[in-house]
């Protein structure tokens, strides 16, 4: 089937705008707009819109639709919150509602499938679209463990699925800027890593409630442990309990870390040690996530990098009441033997403005451009070309946030064999990879 292909005028007039806008160097604003022109030149003619299925008609589902719209059809919608759903369904104008994502699947038309649902049921779900024939945008983090992911990369590989994670920060140009200059050791060899992320809540404990009418409270808690109803179990506070995710170190950690591989070069492999150190523990009978942390990770090529949550504000934004230290802030910063670069989702600086404004050479490194990260994945659902953060990408870079929730877990250090994906002598640590799951749920189940 030929698929809708988005207007590339208006596109590129677009993206000059975006590009003008955004403070990069003249010279990396020039060439990606050669590259988007470029590739217009090289695009199919407009046919007919494919059909979009959301799954997960939370703000974050509801938003990446709303994004997909502008290139495919929203045709049916599904959460196991029938008051989502019919907000949603109403947003979009969507033919159909469904509480069970399997029988949405079966609806006639179907081509794409977002999802947008919790964390713990990302990879049954991107695994049951892919094999029932559908190219699937998934929310990150990707997957709940790190098991999830080999998986899932194994299942895209056999159905030639097209998988892209939403770790959009890869379709930044400030990242990709910032990515290159490392790579191509703008700022000498690279030496050290920093991803600063928001601190989590540490709230608790909680009481239980009755479950609100329109949920289908067991049916979301899906493979996980069953429980009696919490609110604040559900819908955007699910991100702070183990049971469901990992809190803000997979969740941002997802962002910021990928970024970090990729200027390290380790987007397919990664750290081969990590400690981490809890700052500030749960309270009992509260969320059970680290909210307040440091991770250390080293890399095989000697580059160390630090993960940590900034104590000055959490995952809302909100203060914390910690006093912030100087050189704290929400993004990424690599530090090398010439210099230091600092990139985050509203700015790109250097130790020396030079290391910006230099042009690369014409035989320099050259990563994935793509300055639209929906319409990447929709370019791809057409081309059969990887996406930009294609399945092994997207479970390579959670797996950094994993290891450091688990280093956080156990309170000791970890040695990472990121070629077997095993711990080195640890089975204790190994038995983490994996997670029950919880009956009738399992890979065989979608």
């Amino acid at each position: 089937m030929a698929f809708y292909r988005f207007d590339r005028r208006q596109w590129l007039t677009a993206s000059a705008a975006t590009l003008a806008a955004t403070g990069l160097p003249k010279w990396f604003v020039e060439r990606s707009l050669a590259e988007q022109a470029s590739e217009a030149a090289s695009s199919r003619s407009p046919n007919e819109q494919p059909g979009i299925l959301l799954v997960g008609c939370g703000g974050q589902g509801r938003g990446d639709a709303k994004w997909a719209s502008n290139f495919g059809r929203i045709v049916a919608v599904c959460d196991v919150d029938s008051k989502r759903c019919g907000e949603a369904a109403e947003q979009f104008k969507a033919e159909a509602q469904y509480g069970d994502f399997r029988k949405a699947m079966e609806h006639p038309g179907v081509d794409i499938v977002i999802n947008g649902t919790p964390d713990h049921w990302h990879t049954l779900i991107n695994i049951h679209a892919m094999r029932s024939g559908k190219d699937v945008y998934s929310e990150k983090p990707l997957t709940l463990t790190i098991g999830e992911g080999r998986k899932l990369v194994d299942v895209a590989n056999e159905t030639k699925r097209i998988l892209q994670t939403g770790s959009q920060q890869r379709s930044d140009p400030r990242f990709r800027l910032a990515c290159e200059l490392v790579r191509n050791e703008r700022i000498g060899t690279l030496k050290h890593i920093l991803t600063m992320l928001p601190a989590g809540p540490i709230d608790g404990p909680f009481a239980t409630a009755p479950v609100p009418s329109e949920l289908d409270w067991d049916f979301w808690q899906g493979q996980a442990p069953a429980y009696d109803y919490v609110p604040e179990r559900c819908h955007v506070k699910f991100r702070f309990w183990l049971d469901y995710s990992g809190g803000t170190l997979t969740d941002w950690g997802a962002h910021h870390n990928d970024i970090a591989q990729w200027a390290n070069g380790t987007e397919r492999s990664g750290p081969v040690k990590i400690e981490g150190r809890v700052l500030k523990p749960p309270v009992p009978g509260g969320f059970t996530t680290i909210g307040q942390y440091e991770v250390d990770y080293t890399y095989a090529n000697g580059v160390t990098h630090l993960c940590k949550s900034i104590a000055r504000e959490n995952f809302y934004g909100q203060p914390t009441g910690d006093k912030p230290k100087p050189g704290e802030e929400n993004g990424v910063r690599f530090e090398g033997s010439d210099g230091w670069i600092f990139v985050s989702r509203g700015k790109i600086i250097a130790s020396d403005p030079e290391i910006l404004k230099q042009e690369l050479p014409a035989n320099a490194v050259r990563l994935y451009a793509s300055d639209n990260h929906m319409g990447n994945f929709f370019d791809c659902v057409v081309s059969r070309k990887p996406p930009i953060c294609e399945p092994e990408i997207g479970h390579r870079s959670v797996t950094v946030c994993h290891l450091g929730v688990l280093s956080l877990r156990l309170n000791r250090p970890l040695q990472w064999d990121p070629a077997a994906e095993h711990f080195v002598d640890d089975a204790d640590a190994d038995g983490f990879i994996h997670r029950e799951m919880r009956s009738p749920w399992s890979y065989d189940a979608v």
